[in-house]
């Protein structure tokens, strides 16, 4: 049984799937990863599709260095951005497992919701590459672990319309909790007499 990172609150009504060892660049699909993170299914594959076809991209934020820039990022209130492949096949591939899962459990696709999605660095492959002089150097590849659940978006609950919003401070919290624990302990010292 493998393990995972996340726990959903109600297993009835998640599904999970996982790759591990997986050829494919850590630092992009991390990127890819964290773009779709919340994202309703469907929402996601569209987005995953328009990402493969050049027509939306995916913001780099943390491993941006040396990242190109893109017109298309503005909409992420970034400037720089890619079309990772490779990564994008992995990811979409990776969804629709968790999918096929969550349609063997029984679950409704239309309203399935990436809520826990991420990549782990996996053990790095060694190559080597020939240099000037008869020197030899590393050529390592940077594989990924992947993990992601699905889980059924429940029925939301509307609020009460005269339910009054109390916002306290730490003071005012701490206050009421003495006077609580002061409430308790005279109602003990009276059951006593």
């Amino acid at each position: 049984m493998v393990k995972y990172a996340a726990t959903p609150a109600n297993p009835a009504k998640a599904a999970k799937a996982h790759g591990s060892y997986l050829r494919v660049h850590f630092k992009n699909t991390h990127e890819v990863v964290q773009a779709i993170k919340g994202m309703k299914l469907q929402k996601a594959y569209s987005y995953l599709n328009n990402v493969s076809e050049h027509k939306q991209c995916i913001p780099f934020r943390h491993f941006n260095g040396g990242v190109g820039r893109t017109a298309q990022a503005k909409e992420f209130k970034t400037t720089q951005g890619r079309w990772p492949a490779k990564s994008v096949k992995f990811v979409t591939d990776l969804l629709k497992n968790a999918e096929a899962n969550a349609e063997a459990k029984g679950l409704n696709v239309e309203d399935l919701k990436i809520t826990a999605i991420q990549v782990n660095q996996a053990p790095k492959h060694r190559r080597r590459t020939y240099r000037a002089h008869g020197r030899i150097n590393p050529y390592m590849s940077t594989p990924s672990h992947m993990e992601v659940i699905l889980t059924e978006a429940s029925a939301i609950v509307p609020r009460a319309k005269n339910a009054p919003v109390l916002r306290l401070n730490s003071r005012q919290l701490a206050r009421n909790a003495r006077l609580s624990a002061r409430k308790a302990h005279q109602k003990k010292a009276e059951e006593k007499k």
